[in-house]
């Protein structure tokens, strides 16, 4: 498997809005847009930093992966995204070596990107995703 660079880090928000106040007004970086992926209930907002991105993450459900992160845990930080040069290969070397996956397969993310997710039982606690462009 070859990482290629941090893509993104995730952020749960309950509000695009307030989140973006922050990131653009506050910290002045440039917000790229927004993005609903219907798939997993989820509004998602991007703000390019150097190579990688902060990409903010709106629920459009109660019972979205993003609500149910914040009800469990709060606002903040919920996954970081690796870059890989090849999704299914790195998906099937990881599951040869005995990685728990949450998608054993790809799927399809926000801005089309090829992504997938990695259970956090097998991170130490952390959501990551790895995607591919």
């Amino acid at each position: 498997m070859k990482i290629l660079k941090i893509d993104h880090l995730g952020i749960a928000v309950k509000s695009m809005d307030e989140g973006k106040n922050f990131w653009s007004d506050i910290l002045g970086l440039k917000f790229e847009g927004a993005e609903t992926v219907q798939e997993q209930k989820v509004t998602t907002g991007f703000f390019p930093v150097g190579e990688s991105e902060v990409e903010l993450l709106e629920s459009t459900s109660p019972d979205g992966p993003v609500a149910k992160y914040i009800e469990k845990k709060g606002e903040g930080i919920q996954h970081v995204a690796f870059r890989v040069e090849n999704i299914e290969e790195a998906l099937a070397e990881l599951k040869e070596r005995g990685v728990k996956l949450i998608d054993e397969t790809p799927r399809i993310g926000a801005g089309g990107a090829k992504i997938a997710f990695l259970h956090p039982k097998a991170t130490k606690g952390v959501l990551v995703e790895l995607c591919e462009r």
